[in-house]
């Protein structure tokens, strides 16, 4: 029986796995996220990182282990819970207000317009809340999107590949403006990446998944002061960093390859 976590734990992921018929996602994942921190999750494509963070969310069921928050193991969706999609998935007959108040209308509560409009300038999208999601480019419906999920004031954010169909110049503004809403609000976000540099950029510690099924490699910290600086993130302890975590990626895919020979 999985014990509690620390104190310090908001999640805790003890002995994780998840199999999807033969196919074995996770295999005895054990991790502890802090409260008020951003944890971002690397790893192969295919290890499982989206299936862990589905996890989290309380929309996948694991085959074996659990998932607590604050203490409590999450047997199903949470309202404490927020969820970013890799896609906008903004409902196109609403326009952008209307789908910002979608989850409250389902949840039977009441909007707090105030911060729903302090979000919207926070974000740069005040004056587009008629605008329907054919209006909006791809960053302003992933910005939508955010605000959507942030509305409810969630005590933890899940993002799952948000940004990896914008162009690059967009990608780094949302990075800057996800650093920024933290900084402002300190909810616990976990980030899933395909980019190492993102991950450093965003986060208090990177955590690397072994190729499938995915358990935590390794663990680590990024010492950078926020807000973080273009000179710092180009700088030698940033590109370090960078190294070590993709040389222990490339070096579990090389090892999947050779076994697979």
């Amino acid at each position: 029986m999985a014990g509690n976590g620390s104190a310090n734990a908001k999640l805790a992921i003890q002995g994780a796995g998840k199999r999807y018929g033969d196919v074995h996602a996770l295999h005895d994942c054990w991790l502890e996220i802090e409260e008020n921190t951003i944890v971002s999750i690397v790893g192969p494509s295919g290890c499982g990182k989206t299936t862990l963070l589905w996890s989290m969310s309380g929309l996948h069921g694991l085959s074996e282990g659990e998932i607590q928050l604050d203490g409590k193991t999450i047997v199903k969706p949470r309202p404490e819970i927020g969820l970013v999609f890799q896609e906008a998935n903004l409902l196109p007959w609403r326009n952008l207000m209307d789908n910002i108040l979608f989850p409250f209308e389902i949840k039977g509560q009441k909007p707090d317009h105030a911060w729903i409009d302090h979000l919207l300038e926070r974000v740069k999208l005040t004056g587009f809340e008629k605008s329907f999601p054919n209006e909006l480019s791809g960053g302003m419906q992933q910005r939508a999107s955010m605000v959507r999920a942030l509305s409810l004031n969630p005590s933890v954010l899940l993002m799952d590949e948000p940004f990896g169909a914008l162009d690059a110049f967009t990608r780094e503004e949302m990075n800057q403006l996800v650093e920024e809403i933290w900084m402002e609000t300190h909810t616990t976000i976990v980030f899933i990446t395909h980019s190492i540099e993102e991950a450093l950029f965003l986060s208090d510690k990177v955590v690397v998944l072994t190729p499938r099924p995915g358990r935590v490699l390794n663990i680590y910290d990024v010492p950078f002061d926020r807000p973080r600086t273009i000179e710092v993130m180009a700088g030698k302890e940033a590109f370090d960093l960078h190294h070590r975590i993709k040389a222990d990626i490339y070096r579990q895919e090389r090892a999947v390859g050779a076994a697979a020979e």
